[in-house]
């Protein structure tokens, strides 16, 4: 089985315990490392061309827009192909109740055909909105598993919890 961890993350201005914080690196990087370092396999970051705002409110006025429109921002990488894996582990930050379009325009780029993607996020309260619904949606020949939402400010925190989930699948 081969496995890949593939993840959209933001460093910088976040929202955490009850007020505004500096990350230096995002939440989600955090998870997608505890993830990769339990079951192996390959870690890809995915980033945007246009770098979203370093402030929280303005990332959050960005981030409504885009999924207002439908958005699909161009990436400034990405993978020649997912053939070799079968098991995709995808992270994200839980925007406006589901994944940031910067992940979908990552998956639009597949035929995720016979693919297992297991999702993860990180969140201030919202879980995993309605990310899995929209992603089983957005890609039926894809089978999408129940994923694990984690408090952004308690991903430092987490390893544990984080590979025990992860090892569930492998």
């Amino acid at each position: 089985m081969a496995i890949l961890t593939a993840y959209f993350s933001r460093p910088g201005e976040n929202y955490g315990s009850g007020g505004l914080v500096e990350l230096a690196k995002g939440n989600t990087e955090v998870i997608a490392e505890f993830v990769q370092s339990a079951v192996g396999g390959d870690l890809f970051r995915t980033e945007t061309v246009e770098q979203y705002p370093a402030g929280y409110y303005d990332c959050c006025d960005v981030a409504k827009a885009e999924l207002q429109e439908g958005a699909r921002p161009a990436l400034a990488n990405s993978l020649e192909s997912l053939d070799e894996y079968d098991t995709i582990f995808l992270g994200y930050p839980c925007w406006w109740g589901t994944c940031p379009m910067a992940v979908f325009a990552f998956l639009d780029s597949f035929d995720l055909s016979g693919k297992r993607i297991i999702p993860f996020c990180t969140h201030e309260g919202s879980g995993m909105g309605g990310s899995e619904r929209h992603l089983a949606k957005d890609y039926p020949a894809a089978t999408i598993e129940r994923g694990l939402a984690i408090a952004g400010h308690s991903a430092a925190n987490s390893e544990s919890q984080v590979a025990s989930w992860a090892k569930s699948f492998v």
